[in-house]
Formats: C-alpha cells, structure tokens, sequence
C-alpha cells in the first residue's frame, strides 16, 4: 500500500488547482472578443473532478460559477463515459441540457486526461453578445417558449479527439447576429479551458495520481467541515417567507435549520410561465447555495463538499423548476428575486449579522444597432450597479453590482462610446434617502443616461420596478429601478421589461437604480442631515 500523501504535497496540490482556475480566467478575459467579458467580466471558470464536482474555481460572477459543475455533470450523463475521450470538448448553452441559465451563456467543458484516464474537467461561462433569437441581443421578453430565444447547443461536441468539428462552428457562426463576436468569444473559451488542461496534466505528472486524488478527497473533506462548523452558529428551526413580486404573484420559501442540515424548500410557488422568466431546477439550486454559503463560511473557499449538508427542494413545472419548452431568457432576474427574498428571511431572524434589502436586479440593458460611424454593426450589453442594504454597523454601500453579480465591473464610458456610437450624457450617483430611513441608512443607487448617435433597439429587464427594496430591523424600505425613454419628439414612456423597443438619433434612455434598504429605527431625538 502507497503511503498517503504528506500534507505539504496536499497543500501544493490544491493550490496548483485553484491557480488552474485563477489562469483559465486571465486568459478569458485577455483574449475575449466582447467588453461584456473582458470589461464587465460576465464569465466564470472552474476546474472540477471526473465525475463532475466542483474542485475550485476563477474569478468572476459566483451565480456562474455554480452553473459549472453542473453542466459537467449534464454532459456525462448525456454522454455516457465510454463516449468521452482525450482530446474531446464539448459545448452546451441550454438550461435543459446542462446549459442552466439561458442561451447567451455558453459552458465549453474540457476534460482532462492523464495515461487515458480521466482525471477532471476544466469548463469556463461567458456571456455572448448575440445568439439569434427574435431580437438582438436574444433576450426578447415578448416569447412563449425557448425555440423562440435563439439558437440551442444542446452538450455537443466541439472537438473529437483532438480534431475541431468544423459545421459545430460554422452554426455557431451563422446563426448570431454578431459571427465575428461569438467566434472570437468561442476561442477565448477554448483557450482558457486548455490553459488549464495543461495545468491540471502537468500536476499529475509531478505528483502522481494518487496523490492528486487525495488533494481532492481532503479539499472536498475541509469543504464540508467548514460549512457544518459555520452551519452550528446559525439559529436552528424552520423559517418561512412569502413575497410580492412587481406582477402580483406571491413567491414563498422555507429555510430549515439543523444542526446538520440546511433545508430550502421552493414547493407551493407559481406554476411556469409562457415567457421568460423561468429559472431551471439547478438555477435554484444556485440560489440556495449563494445563501448557505454566505451564513456558513462567507470565504472565497468553495467546493463540492461546501454544500454537501444543503438540500433544496422544487416543484417540476414551477418558476423555480421549468421544465419542457418554457423560455428563459430573463432567467436572471427569478434567480436573484430568489435569492434577495432568501436573504430577507434571515434577515428577519438574524437582523444582527445580515444587511436589509439591496436593488435586487441584474437591470439587464440591450442596446443594438449599426455604429453612425462606422456601420459596424454592435449590441451593448449592460448590467447596472445600485445601492446595497444598510447594516447594524453602518451605511449600505453605493453604486454596487447586485450580491449575486460578484466582483464584476460596468463598461467604461469610453469603451461605450467608441464601440457603440452612444453618447453617455451622464454616470452619476442618485439622490441620498430620506434622513429618517433607519438608523443606518441605504446605499445609493446610479443615475445613468445614454443618447442615440444612430437608429437602435432598446431591451430591458428591471424587477424591482414597483416594489420597493425591503428594510431591515424596523428600517424603512429603499427604492425601486426605474428605465424611461425620452423621445426627440417629447414624449416618453416607462419600461421593466420590454424588448426590440425602437430608438431614433437623439432619443435618450434615462436609468435609475434603486437605493438599498434602512436598518434599525431612528433613537428619539436623533436627526441625521
């Protein structure tokens, strides 16, 4: 019997992965074609073992990180492992098929083979700009079902044996609006993934596979145990929350607590809907991850075994766990409403530890259209920052991504404007909150302004646009998101969600995001300017 492996070589083993993880993203984000990857950083990678559990991860949005293991998992069980070789990659974009979120996040998973056997997989995320659909941008809110949403990639292979298969590219290709954009986003994955790959090889080469097996036996144990050792502080019991959503519907969840369990239960919610904003079962699943992580061991540290003592359970053919053809190209916005109304019921039970209500949207904005420059044609893709929730402490922070958009960045004005022909008129903070919103008051949100250079089409998706943002410990509530268009002619209007919505030289978008909840009443007496 081998002697087991000395801590020492443990250590540098698992180091070796997550700096495996950490090149995968430089490399994407150096070589990527779109801003909205190698600006905004809309992406994620990671590596993670044979059979698909998740062994560390890059940089990036944490909600994609969590897509990863996941679609490795789809593509085996699609695939079958007598079916995966050396040399093979593989492509999926649809949530019914490993892809999780919706069709312009594209996963390549690579898996990694040492002396033909497979040892584990390296997978990046990114957004791609355009991938056919019924608008620009391929995020129409006006469709029924996913046919309509673009093209699906349904765990395909991408390479075979080492050899690319060219008419995989060539449907890539044809069927985006934007074919030198998604190829070049295509390639930058591809390298990023063999990147790592090589990494990965290059370890087990060194150090031998058993070893490296026992890295991950041990990083997958330290997992566990820092999530059960952060699970013990949390108050035990079933905790319950319903919500109004800006349609009117009521989202519910229970969240039970033992001492080695974390239970979230998503049954009882709406049945899907025939327009997209469903989310798939692993969509869910990530939602609830997001929230244990951050109450058991809010770290950079993440694997497998972090989430091994938590369960959530959905109800197929809810919003929570579509199923069949319901589209999903807002998915986004179900997920982090999820995941806010998850936070806001342990706020209530543990007001202390955790911030109020932060703006709650990813205020996904599609801008596309032809350069008047140029005639290039583009599509701006956007997210928005806003203000987050005040805590016991102190003040919420201004002008943040949303909790579950991670440590990502808005696309810089000049960028915006040189690729995009679209005049920013202003980037601004918005109004402070009322003086008497809490003892500590909200983040504030971000006022922004674009102005057509050239004929457009203007997509959104803003949730939280009439139900305001919730305070915590008796805080008041924040804001609400806000997107109106301003015509040349006079007129405007107001939008949430909408798509293909068409814009003339000189018509102006005005954007404002929400503030974030209060925390706490005010003391008598006390007046904050």
């Amino acid at each position: 019997m081998a002697p087991a492996a000395d801590p020492f070589t443990v250590s540098v083993i698992q180091a070796g992965l997550i700096a495996s993880a950490d090149e995968m993203f430089a490399v994407l984000k150096k070589t990527a074609m779109s801003p909205i990857i190698y600006e905004v950083l809309d992406v994620g990678t990671g590596i993670t073992d044979a059979a698909g559990n998740l062994i560390s991860s890059g940089a990036g949005i944490p909600t994609f990180v969590g897509v990863l293991d996941k679609a490795v998992r789809r593509i085996i069980e699609i695939h079958g492992d007598g079916h995966i070789q050396p040399g093979d990659m593989f492509i999926t974009n649809d949530p019914y098929f490993g892809g999780v979120t919706h069709l312009n996040d594209v996963v390549i998973a690579l898996p990694v083979f040492v002396n033909g056997e497979r040892v584990a997989w390296s997978a990046s995320i990114a957004h791609w700009n355009d991938v056919g659909g019924k608008v620009a941008g391929s995020m129409a809110t006006d469709v029924g079902e996913i046919f309509a949403e673009g093209l699906r990639l349904p765990a395909v292979k991408l390479f075979e044996g080492g050899k690319k298969i060219a008419p995989v590219f060539d449907i890539i290709a044809v069927n985006s609006r934007l074919p030198d954009f998604v190829v070049g986003d295509l390639w930058a994955q591809i390298a990023a993934g063999r990147r790592a790959e090589k990494r990965i090889v290059q370890l087990v080469e060194t150090y031998g596979l058993p070893d490296f097996f026992t890295a991950l036996a041990d990083l997958f144990e330290t997992g566990e145990q820092r999530a059960l050792s952060g699970l013990s502080g949390l108050p035990n019991g079933k905790f319950t929350i319903t919500e109004e959503q800006d349609d009117g519907t009521c989202w519910r969840a229970a969240i039970t607590i033992s001492p080695n369990r974390f239970e979230v239960d998503l049954r009882g919610n709406p049945a899907q809907r025939a327009a997209p904003y469903n989310t798939s079962r692993d969509g869910a699943v990530i939602s609830g991850q997001m929230i244990f992580k951050a109450l058991t061991d809010p770290t950079l540290f993440a694997n497998a075994g972090s989430f091994r003592p938590l369960e959530v359970i959905t109800e197929p053919g809810t919003i929570f766990h579509a199923t069949g053809s319901a589209p999903h190209g807002f998915y986004f916005e179900t997920r982090i409403r999820l995941y806010d109304m998850l936070w806001q019921a342990m706020a209530k039970v543990m007001p202390a530890r955790l911030p109020a209500g932060h703006f709650a949207s990813i205020c996904g904005t599609v801008l596309a259209g032809v350069h008047p420059d140029t005639g290039r044609r583009y599509t701006m893709v956007e997210p928005q920052m806003g203000g987050w929730g005040a805590t016991a402490e102190r003040d919420g922070l201004d002008a943040m991504y949303s909790a579950s958009h991670g440590d990502t960045f808005n696309c810089p004005v000049e960028i915006c404007e040189a690729r995009y022909g679209i005049e920013v008129g202003y980037k601004k903070l918005a109004a402070p909150p009322a003086p008497d919103q809490g003892r500590f008051r909200g983040g504030r949100g971000v006022m922004t302004q674009y102005r057509m250079g050239g004929q457009a089409m203007l997509s959104v998706g803003f949730s939280r646009n009439r139900v305001p943002v919730w305070g915590a410990n008796g805080g008041r509530a924040g804001g609400t998101n806000r997107v109106r268009v301003h015509r040349r002619n006079g007129a405007s209007e107001n939008l949430g969600f909408a798509s293909g919505v068409a814009l003339e030289p000189g018509d102006e978008i005005e954007i404002e995001t929400a503030g974030g909840g209060g925390w706490g009443t005010m003391p008598a007496g006390e007046v904050r300017g």
